[in-house]
């Protein structure tokens, strides 16, 4: 039971980087590798305020703001200088490592003996649950400090999706949505594309920052390392939950990249404890992530079969 909690509140800490990359990926049609640094550099930045004696959640704000630096650098790139997008997040991503290294000092800075967003979750679980340090649920004794770490998750994946739902219905977010279906037509409406692809991507890789600030505390380190991969683990969450719902409307869409982060997070923990090797993760990853990508176009494509069997019988 501990590892399914665990499975799910990594999985809704992620949930923030799927929705940072739907940005990119699906309005934008952007591909941005810059959320492999940026989700490094959030944590770097929290891991070295924390250490620091800073405030958690004002750690997290600056991981936040750091990242759309980030992001914003990537667009400016990709619309003053004209650089392909592609090539863009790869300068970025790049540049990021490096000073990821300087922010942090070294290549890893441990977080376990410091004050973070979750040794304040499990002070208010001993405040809720006094002495009890493990609670029935179903049968299942669980430890009262991964619950109450979870309802935490849970309600900041809610909150920023509402937040997401709000913006994206606002001028501004209705005119980034434009500026990916049809940067020609919302041009001439006198939208600055480019402004909307910068302020995207700033906001996308902010969002994929404050997860990875997020994640350092919830494991207790910010490693250099930690970022590889990630990108794919954000797509990955967006394509699956493409695949779980059936209405494409903004508020679906926005659920769906939460519900998908949290099954991919499930399905890479059900793999590792039937006994896979933890060093085929990122194995194991490109294999959900493959299957993803061909599932919807074969339920498509085995759904007309039957359509057209119908038909002519």
């Amino acid at each position: 039971m501990a590892l399914l909690i665990g499975s799910f509140t990594i999985g809704l800490i992620l949930a923030l980087l799927a929705l940072g990359v739907f940005i990119s990926f699906r309005i934008f049609n952007f591909p941005d590798i810059t959320a492999e640094g940026s989700i490094t550099f959030g944590a770097s930045i929290t891991a070295a305020l924390i250490v620091a004696g800073i405030n958690p959640l004002l750690a997290c704000l600056a991981a936040f703001i750091g990242g759309m630096l980030a992001g914003a650098i990537t667009g400016i790139l990709h619309t003053r200088f004209k650089i392909n997008g592609l090539l863009s997040g790869i300068l970025v991503m790049t540049a990021l490592y490096s000073i990821n290294l300087h922010v942090m000092g070294k290549s890893n800075v441990p977080l376990i003996s410091e004050a973070t967003l979750f040794t304040w979750f499990e002070s208010f679980s001993a405040l809720m649950f006094g002495v009890k340090d493990e609670i029935n649920i179903l049968g299942w004794m669980v430890n009262t400090d991964d619950v109450v770490v979870l309802l935490a998750m849970l309600l900041v994946s809610i909150i920023f999706g509402i937040i997401f739902f709000w913006f994206f219905k606002t001028d501004i977010g209705t005119s980034m949505r434009a500026t990916g279906n049809n940067a020609q037509m919302i041009r001439a409406l006198g939208v600055n594309t480019k402004l909307m692809i910068i302020l995207g991507l700033a906001i996308s890789n902010g969002m994929i920052a404050l997860s990875g600030a997020l994640l350092a505390q919830y494991q207790g380190f910010a490693d250099v390392q930690m970022g590889l991969g990630m990108l794919v683990w954000g797509l990955a969450s967006v394509i699956i939950g493409e695949a779980l719902i059936t209405k494409k409307t903004l508020g679906y869409i926005i659920s769906g990249a939460i519900m998908g982060s949290i099954l991919f997070r499930l399905l890479v923990a059900i793999a590792l404890r039937w006994g896979m090797n933890p060093n085929d993760l990122k194995l194991i990853t490109a294999v959900f992530v493959f299957i993803a990508l061909i599932l919807p176009g074969l339920i498509d494509k085995t759904r007309k079969t039957k359509l057209s069997m119908n038909i002519q019988s």
